[in-house]
């Protein structure tokens, strides 16, 4: 569950905690008190798109930490994720915002907006002010029936993604055969003569690498011929003034030294060693000089197959090995079009032996769609008996059309409903109002929670469209929930305030000229008061806040007595 909440530098907030409790937390407040900032920052926190619009003017960044305790199925969620949890069961979460990029953080270790996205569906569930809209959607009827489903129905349309992206590209290279004669004969002359341009050049890898340096090096042989012919005088005995005449002069007169004086031995020593690597060294450079010699035939060879290999590769690849694997593919389309009627034989074989199996995936999809519908459908009507739809009549419709299969199937879903007696049932989205599709949804939501063991629903503004006894069912409900869930809950209807095991008042204040956002949790008599206020009440007489009292304790009553 969602243990606190720790906002800083966030639209109108300086800088709030929040300490939330397990069960019923409900937050009330003002129109324009920035409730929405409060559940904003749990979006924003759980991977909503960040925008530095929301840093708060003067500060640099806003930062959210939430703060989780986990149970075993999160944890082993998480853990498949290879993201840390720490010893005792926590996950802290964190968001921060500046100007030009946002940081997001578990237990310390920074992670990417995609893999947060991934980990805040383990952690809880949001219902948003305007998520009842979906129902609207007919589209939206099919994912929420898998949903219910699970594993089986995502396991079954991930194997028809595979084989719907194998069926496609099929179809596509079917579509792009052209089965004009005339074509096929121009694609096969082309393909003809750039595979016998490339069989002629009879390339070899490892020698045509060589090519362009032997070329080089004969093309700047003079100037190479040049530089040696001088450094072999400069190194040699035979100009005057070169290093070889110098250092054998030296060591000659070195040498009449060592008549008189030991010491001087070691010196000859070394300059005649140097003697020696010299005329080593000037060897060396003579047999270089000889190398290389120019040859005009074999300058014209380069040149000529180095202009073939530029020009194969200015047409098939920048190297051998794509001219090779250029040729390889050529011949390949070549024996496709000689002998085309085998090979469309063959793909028109290949795409109706996919579409048997996709039709296949889909009939099985179909038939977990259709097992799921009626008790799904049983379960929602109860739901919504729960929530004041006092005769509804509901069912949820599946039909099948093979020509239109797509990742999803080929059934198209529709929830069917009457909420009067007498009328005939009609798709949800042409008759339902703001109210009902609202607590439609919330009976959805109450659904799936117990099936994923979500612990933590949040509800912005669940009671849009309801009032008096709907919305006191509207709260039973969540109250029923809470025994088994946190509910963190934003209303403006006393009847669901009521339900509050910890109540939140959220106000607007200016401080120092400046205007912010405060959250706080309120005591049983503020309670009260804020209860009496939501009642509708400009002034708290003793008789609003004798209202207010046996409100709260038929609240109690109702959670006390029953059984989810």
């Amino acid at each position: 569950m969602l243990e606190n909440l720790h906002v800083k530098n966030l639209a109108l907030i300086d800088e709030q905690e929040v300490a939330f409790s397990p069960g019923m937390n409900i937050l009330t407040g003002e129109t324009g008190a920035g409730k929405s900032i409060i559940l904003g920052s749990i979006n924003l926190a759980l991977g909503a798109k960040a925008d530095k619009d929301y840093i708060r003017t003067g500060a640099d960044y806003a930062l959210v930490e939430l703060l989780f305790s986990l149970n075993e199925k999160q944890k082993q969620e998480i853990s498949k994720m290879d993201l840390p949890v720490e010893e005792d069961g926590t996950l802290l979460l964190q968001r921060k915002i500046t100007s030009g990029r946002s940081i997001c953080k578990v237990n310390g270790e920074t992670i990417s907006t995609s893999q947060l996205k991934a980990l805040s569906g383990s952690l809880l569930d949001m219902y948003g002010q305007h998520e009842h809209q979906s129902l609207l959607k007919p589209a939206a009827y099919k994912k929420m029936l898998d949903d219910y489903i699970g594993k089986e129905a995502d396991e079954l349309k991930g194997h028809l993604r595979g084989i719907l992206f194998d069926y496609r590209k099929i179809k596509e290279e079917l579509e792009e055969q052209n089965s004009d004669e005339a074509v096929r004969a121009r694609e096969m002359k082309l393909l003809e003569f750039e595979i016998q341009e490339i069989e002629d050049a009879g390339l070899d890898a490892a020698k045509d690498e060589q090519v362009e340096k032997k070329y080089q090096k004969l093309l700047h042989s003079r100037k190479m011929k040049e530089i040696v012919f001088a450094v072999h005088g400069l190194t040699g005995y035979e100009n005057e003034g070169s290093a070889g005449t110098g250092i054998g002069y030296a060591l000659r007169e070195l040498k009449a030294l060592g008549d008189y004086d030991e010491e001087s031995l070691p010196l000859i020593s070394q300059l005649t060693d140097i003697d020696d690597l010299l005329n080593d060294f000037n060897r060396s450079m003579a047999e270089y000089r000889d190398s290389l010699e120019f040859d005009e035939e074999e300058f014209q060879y380069l040149e000529e197959r180095l202009n073939l290999l530029n020009h194969l590769k200015s047409k098939y690849g920048d190297s051998v090995e794509k001219i090779l694997k250029q040729q390889e593919e050529k011949q390949q389309e070549l024996e496709k079009l000689n002998n085309f009627e085998a090979y469309m034989e063959q793909l028109f074989s290949q795409e109706k032996e996919k579409k048997k199996q996709i039709l296949s995936l889909c009939r099985q999809l179909s038939d977990l769609r259709k097992a799921a519908a009626e008790p799904l459908a049983d379960k929602l009507k109860s739901a919504m008996i729960d929530l004041n739809f006092l005769d509804v009549a509901f069912m949820i419709e599946i039909t099948e059309d093979e020509q239109e299969f797509s990742s999803d199937g080929y059934n198209k879903v529709e929830f069917m409903i009457s909420t009067n007696p007498g009328e005939k049932l009609k798709p949800l989205w042409q008759i339902a109002s703001g109210g009902e599709l609202s607590r439609i949804m919330l009976a959805f939501k109450t659904i799936f929670a117990d099936k994923d063991e979500t612990d933590t629903l949040v509800f912005d503004e669940i009671d849009t469209g309801i009032s008096g006894k709907t919305a006191w069912k509207v709260s039973e409900k969540l109250g029923r929930l809470s025994k088994n869930h946190q509910i963190i809950c934003i209303t403006h209807l006393p009847q669901i305030a009521s339900m509050a095991d910890a109540h939140y008042l959220i106000e607007k204040e200016v401080k120092k000229e400046r205007t912010v956002t405060q959250i706080r949790e309120l005591e049983e008599e503020e309670s009260l008061s804020e209860l009496a206020r939501l009642l509708g009440s400009g002034k708290l007489t003793q008789a609003v806040l004798d209202n207010a009292r046996e409100m709260r304790e038929t609240a109690r009553k109702v959670k006390d007595t029953s059984i989810e």
